[in-house]
């Protein structure tokens, strides 16, 4: 394998990986707001009951 090739498998590499790290982080966070506004449907449901 020539040393360019090598250089350019590498770089193909780390940038699948940090593509993957950018998809689990914005899952995280699509994850956290799912339930955040899960909780704020609840609430203003337990509140409508309550009046």
């Amino acid at each position: 394998m020539l040393p360019t090739t090598k250089i350019a498998a590498a770089c193909c590499v780390l940038l699948a990986l940090s593509s993957c790290g950018n998809t689990i982080r914005g899952v995280g966070r699509d994850t956290a707001n799912t339930v955040d506004a899960t909780q704020n449907a609840g609430n203003r449901v337990g509140r409508a009951a309550a009046n």
